[in-house]
C-alpha cells in the first residue's frame, strides 16, 4: 500500500541519523492563528482521552514527556479513561474531552450510528491477539470451529477482528464459534479451567504471555497477519467540532500525534519509560520496548491511505453484521475521516 508522501518523508527523515534531532523541531508550526498565539506566549489548552493501560498509546505520554505537544503551541491534559475505549469516545464525542486515540474497530460502529467524532489519522498496527494454551490442540483458524473464545467483552475490538479473520476462512463467526465475556484478570483462569478454548485479548498482556510462558501459551493469530500486515489498527479521532471551528488546532494535534509516533520508532526506549508508571508489576523498560517493536509504530496512514483502510474495514464489518447491510464503506469513510493536514 502506498504511504501518504508527507508520512513517509518525515519518518525517513527521522531514521536517516537525523532522527535523533528527534522529530524535526518545531515541524508543522507556523500554522495560522495557532502559531501566532503560540508565538505570543500563549498554548492552546486541550483535554485528550487516553486509555494508560494500553501500551500501543503510549506515543502520546511521549508527546507529553518530551515537549511535543508544546512545540505545537498545545496545552494539552491527558484524561485517563482506563479500558473503557466507549467512555473515551462518548467523552470526545460529547465535546468532554478535544480528541483520543482508539481502537478502529471498537470506534468504527460507533461512528456509524453517528457520533460526531472524525478521524483525522492512523497511529499504528498490531496489539491484538488470538492466542491458545498449548494442551488445547488449537493451532490455526480452522481448529476453533466448534470451539468458545473468550474475550473481554461482547463488543471488544479482539471480538470484531477475529470474527472477520473466521468469515474469511469459512467459519461463521456467529453460529460457529461461541464468545464469552470475562474480566481482564479472569480470562487466563477461564482458559485454565477449560471455559474457554481460545482467549482474544491485547497488548501487553497477550504479549507477555506468549513471551514469558512459550510451553503453556501459542498464538494463533494477530491484527498483523492474514493479509492485514498493513493495516492500521488503533486511530486518532477529534471532536467533531474541533475539526469544524478550529481547524488550526484540530491540524496541530494531529501533526503532534503523527510526530510522537516518529519519536516512537526512532527511540522506543523513551515511549517504554514514558508507560512505564502504567505497566504490568515488575516489567522492565526492555520488556515494554520488545512489545513496542512487535506492533507497527511506523504505519501512520493519512488522506486517501486511511479511507482506503476505514472502507475496508466497514465493508468487513458489514460482512459479519456488525455493520448496516446498507451502509456503503466508501461513502461511510467520506463522512468519518477529516483531512486536517491538507485543508
Amino acid at each position: 500500500m502506498t504511504r501518504n508522501i508527507v508520512t513517509t518523508s518525515r519518518r525517513n527523515l527521522l531514521r536517516s541519523g537525523i532522527g535523533a534531532a528527534l522529530a524535526a523541531p518545531f515541524l508543522g508550526l507556523g500554522v495560522g492563528s495557532l502559531a501566532r498565539a503560540q508565538g505570543a506566549g500563549g498554548l492552546k489548552p486541550l483535554r485528550f482521552a487516553s486509555n494508560a493501560s494500553a501500551i500501543c498509546l503510549a506515543p502520546v505520554f511521549v508527546a507529553q514527556d518530551h515537549g511535543i505537544f508544546e512545540k505545537h503551541g498545545l496545552d494539552v491534559e491527558i484524561v485517563n479513561f482506563g479500558a473503557s475505549t466507549e467512555a473515551l469516545l462518548e467523552a470526545i464525542a460529547t465535546g468532554k474531552a478535544d480528541g483520543g486515540v482508539g481502537m478502529a474497530l471498537r470506534w468504527l460502529k460507533a461512528l456509524e450510528q453517528g457520533f460526531d467524532v472524525k478521524i483525522t489519522a492512523g497511529t499504528h498496527g498490531g496489539c491484538s491477539r488470538l492466542v491458545a494454551l498449548q494442551s488445547a490442540g488449537i493451532r490455526e483458524l480452522a481448529d476453533l470451529k466448534g470451539k468458545t473464545i473468550g474475550v473481554t467483552d461482547l463488543a471488544a475490538p479482539g471480538k470484531n477482528f477475529f470474527s472477520i479473520l473466521l468469515h474469511q476462512a469459512g467459519i461463521d463467526p456467529e453460529t460457529d464459534v461461541k464468545w464469552r465475556a470475562f474480566s481482564t484478570d479472569v480470562l487466563e483462569i477461564a482458559a485454565e479451567r477449560g471455559e474457554i478454548d481460545a482467549i482474544a485479548d491485547g497488548d501487553p498482556r497477550a504479549y507477555f504471555w506468549l513471551h514469558d510462558t512459550p510451553d503453556k501459551y501459542v498464538q494463533i493469530a494477530t491484527n498483523l497477519d492474514h493479509g492485514f500486515e498493513n493495516r492500521v489498527c488503533c486511530i486518532a479521532g477529534l471532536s467533531g467540532s474541533l475539526v469544524r471551528d478550529d481547524p488550526d488546532t484540530a491540524r496541530a494535534l494531529t501533526r503532534a500525534l503523527l510526530e510522537a509516533q516518529d519519536w516512537t520508532v526512532a527511540r522506543p526506549e523513551d515511549a517504554a519509560k514514558a508507560f512505564l508508571p502504567q505497566a504490568p508489576k515488575n516489567r522492565s523498560v526492555e520488556d515494554l520496548i520488545a512489545v513496542l517493536k512487535d506492533q507497527t509504530h511506523d504505519h501512520t496512514p493519512t488522506g486517501a491511505d486511511l479511507k482506503t483502510e476505514i472502507a475496508q474495514y466497514a465493508e468487513e464489518l458489514r460482512a459479519i453484521n456488525v455493520f448496516r447491510r446498507s451502509t456503503d464503506p466508501q461513502q461511510f469513510a467520506e463522512r468519518v475521516y477529516a483531512d486536517v493536514l491538507t485543508a
